[in-house]
């Protein structure tokens, strides 16, 4: 049975579609979605993910049937055939992938608005102008005050990253968190709670806001699960807002190569119910426990001998002063 090739088109066509809308689907390359944020992301990577499988399929495909069927056969040692060109198969394969970028530039815009992507940049109070003259001395600008009243330098600087959503815009969120990060830590201060914490706990369904920062060179903030990624600038103030909502612990990875040491810079953000989270609060704030004591990470190249082994000896319960004579180089030093 001969069967036109207009058929064979329309068949093929209708394969590659139901396939790649399948896969598309069903790809499994993405972890567990943790925020409403993920799940528009998700839809936004499905979609991207059946028209690259798509593509996949058309292009390996047609190489496939060509490889057969304009084989050299056996005795045939004659020229093929002189092809210079064809325009209209040109203009469409030009016209198909630049109709393509622009539907998905267009699809991406409206999410990353969705998210928040151009709340900080409308809220700021410094015009563009302002951010250009700023944006050359931000990371030269001192970065020396890091006591816990303040993690986070700010300046009168125009704000970065991702806000409110267009439905929460002018309304403050649940939860406010100033975040430092430092080689090779996260420190994460609440707002209002007297909490200083090296994890991050929010509450489920819970607005969060997070003030990201750093102190000495720029990192990146990254939570697989949200789907959101933003940079920890020196200097400067980034902001990103999202709402949980699935309880569970989740990877915190720093996303920017930062130093020796930057596959170690990892911690766990801990989403709670709403009164598993207040409890932890109660637990952990300073107004709650008046002999806690804030603990930040430091570099042990900064401190004295004592204070290095301050804490060791203390739980091994030996002299402070007997530990440091035991020091290989400083037995040298007393033999000079």
């Amino acid at each position: 049975m001969n069967i036109p090739s207009s058929i064979w088109t329309l068949l093929v066509g209708i394969a590659i579609t139901l396939i790649s809308l399948w896969y598309g689907h069903n790809h499994d390359l993405l972890p567990v979605a943790a925020s409403p944020e993920a799940a528009e992301v998700d839809q936004l990577f499905d979609l991207m993910m059946t028209i690259a499988f798509g593509l996949v399929l058309l292009v390996e495909g047609a190489l496939v049937v060509s490889l057969i069927r304009f084989r050299r056969r056996t005795g045939d040692n004659t020229d093929g055939p002189p092809i210079h060109g064809n325009i209209p198969l040109e203009i469409v394969w030009t016209a198909i992938p630049a109709v393509i970028v622009l539907g998905i530039g267009i699809y991406s815009f409206d999410i990353y608005n969705q998210m928040g992507g151009l709340d900080p940049m409308a809220s700021g109070s410094h015009s563009m102008a302002d951010h250009a003259k700023m944006s050359g001395s931000a990371i030269a600008a001192s970065l020396s005050d890091t006591d816990t009243e303040d993690l986070t330098p700010r300046g009168q600087q125009i704000s970065l990253g991702i806000g409110a959503s267009p439905e929460e815009v002018g309304s403050p969120a649940d939860i406010t968190i100033d975040v430092n990060g430092l080689q090779y830590a996260w420190i994460f201060n609440y707002q209002n709670k007297g909490v200083i914490s090296g994890e991050l706990h929010v509450a489920v369904d819970q607005e969060v806001q997070l003030n990201i920062s750093a102190q000495d060179v720029i990192h990146a903030l990254w939570v697989p699960e949200l789907r959101l990624k933003q940079d920890a600038i020196p200097g400067r103030t980034t902001e990103l807002r999202f709402k949980p909502n699935r309880v569970g612990t989740y990877n915190v990875v720093c996303a920017e190569l930062c130093g020796g040491y930057h596959g170690a810079m990892r911690t766990a953000m801990v989403v709670h119910t709403p009164e598993e989270f207040e409890a932890w609060v109660a637990e952990n704030s300073f107004a709650n426990n008046p002999d806690q004591q804030p603990t930040l990470a430091t570099n042990p190249r900064d401190m004295s001998e004592g204070e290095f082994l301050a804490p060791y000896v203390a739980q091994m319960g030996i002299d402070q002063h007997q530990a440091i004579a035991k020091l290989p180089h400083h037995h040298h030093q007393v033999g000079l």
